[in-house]
């Protein structure tokens, strides 16, 4: 059996959990040690994706994973290279700076590819078009974590926003919430960049009303994130119609709804007008249009000046929302729209009505359904944008457990672990697509990176640990977990400096 030499597109979690898992499997101790390399790519200059780029910075506990992919990235069989931008097509990229590079670039130099680049792409609601006054939800978080995409972008006005209106009832809404209403004197011993603290302290959001098409019992936010909002000192919710958490005749309620319900029944910390903030859950609602000033005087002369449209729903024995025929209005200074994310379309083999890679298995196929030769997906952007991390990681290690039963079966399937991740799964029995090499260079590169890499435009993992240690430092001396570089001409800057020492 050939060698495996893995290229991973994508450096989040998932990718890393599939590399550690791989490594961990093939110790030293064993026959196929040496029968790994894997390089992973990413188009940020930064990894750990999600991880930097997507947990809310009062959730530090969530980053400790790090830890552990710090351990994988000393194994000399993963070599990481940040700011490079693999494509299927032209480089078309969010992200500026970064080294595009073809697909089929990469594909020669490979035996085994790995697409584990998530979901990037916000879904819009039919009836809110984005604008500069309905903006995706991944806009907020990319602007307060600066990811690198973000920074030619203007930062939000909140010191003009009264009102925010977030559509959706997911954690990611719950995040947004807390961050605008939580204080900056609060915020910044996290990892907010100072640019982002600046202006969260010229805010002027007084509520933010998180709005849902279905009822308290099917919410998608966690527990967790819930009773972090009922903690908030800065603001309080707004009472609830009692009748809405009035258990349901002869249904057996989860535990996480019987939690949910029991948090939404006691309120908030503050009480309803003891703070200066208010937020609310406005349950049973589904925005129908968005009216806008037509001119920027009318714009101006309001704090609220735009007025969302909302139809009414009940629950349908199906659980669906559906209209009652009530309308309303609310008024409002932005909308923000949070309602899931969907994989680049670019991303090969990607299927339009899952919105992720095709796959069976972990195992990546085409359109007719015929497995692609030792092509695997991991993590969102074979699953969906769903999950937490620890999902995220057991999916990952089930896919290098089935990455090792396909290329060592005959050691791989009699241990128990891997056994059960494969044998459970199902075959494809159709033709096989083959586009990797059945064998390469373990050193080899597209010369694309190798170019880069020689011009320093690549960054190296060991380039991303002094960066980080410097972040740390910076951050220590302002008492707050650490100040980040936010560009990548800062990062380069400071590597041109710091790679000569």
């Amino acid at each position: 059996m050939a060698p495996i030499k893995l290229a991973i597109i994508g450096a989040g979690p998932s990718s890393f959990y599939v590399a550690s898992r791989l490594l961990s499997l093939l110790p030293p101790s064993s026959s196929h040690y040496s029968a790994l390399k894997i390089d992973m790519f990413d188009r940020l200059w930064a990894p750990h994706g999600l991880v930097r780029y997507g947990v809310a910075p009062d959730h530090p506990e969530v980053k400790n994973c790090t830890h552990k992919f710090d351990d994988a990235a000393i194994d000399p069989r993963l070599r990481f290279f940040g700011n490079v931008n693999v494509k299927t097509s032209a480089p078309l990229s969010s992200v500026p700076h970064s080294i595009p590079v073809s697909l089929s670039s990469i594909l020669p130099h490979y035996t085994h590819l790995l697409l584990s680049s998530g979901c990037t792409i916000p879904t819009y609601h039919p009836a809110l078009p984005p604008s500069d006054h309905c903006i995706p939800a991944l806009s907020l978080v990319h602007w307060y974590t600066q990811h690198p995409s973000a920074l030619n972008k203007p930062a939000p006005p909140l010191e003009r926003l009264e009102h925010v209106s977030i559509i959706g009832q997911g954690n990611v809404s719950l995040d947004v919430a807390r961050i605008l209403l939580m204080s900056p004197s609060i915020l910044q011993k996290y990892d907010v960049p100072e640019s982002v603290l600046q202006v969260l302290r010229r805010s002027s959001v007084q509520h933010v009303s998180i709005i849902g098409r279905r009822g308290p019992y099917e919410a998608a936010f966690t527990t967790k994130e819930l009773r972090e909002m009922m903690n908030l000192e800065e603001a309080f919710m707004d009472p609830l119609d009692p009748t809405l958490l009035q258990p349901r005749e002869g249904e057996q309620l989860t535990r996480q709804q019987s939690r949910i319900i029991q948090i939404l029944q006691k309120g908030s910390k503050s009480k309803p007008g003891s703070a200066r903030k208010s937020w609310s859950l406005d349950f049973f609602r589904s925005p129908t249009g968005l009216a806008i000033p037509a001119t920027e005087k009318e714009m101006s002369a309001s704090p609220r000046p735009l007025t969302l449209d909302l139809a009414h729903n009940a629950l349908s024995p199906e659980k669906k929302a559906v209209p009652t025929g009530e309308t309303s209005t609310l008024s409002t200074s932005m909308v923000v729209t949070s309602l899931g994310h969907h994989a680049d379309p670019s991303t090969p083999w990607y299927e339009p009505s899952l919105g992720h890679v095709r796959t069976v298995g972990g195992r990546v196929v085409d359109e007719h359904g015929h497995k692609v030769q030792n092509v695997y997906a991991s993590g969102w952007a074979s699953t969906g944008a769903r999950g937490v991390l620890a999902s995220t990681m057991m999916d990952a290690y089930s896919v290098a457990g089935t990455i090792l039963a396909d290329a060592f079966p005959e050691d791989f399937r009699k241990e128990g672990d891997v056994l059960d991740l494969v044998e459970k799964r199902a075959e494809t029995k159709a033709p096989v697509r083959q586009v990797l090499a059945k064998e390469a260079d373990p050193d080899s590169l597209p010369e694309e990176v190798e170019v880069a890499r020689r011009e320093g435009n690549i960054f190296t993992y060991e380039d991303w640990k002094l960066i980080d240690a410097e972040e740390i430092r910076k951050g220590a001396e302002r008492g707050k977990e650490r100040e980040r570089m936010v560009s990548f001409e800062e990062a380069r800057t400071f590597l041109d400096v710091a790679r000569q020492k």
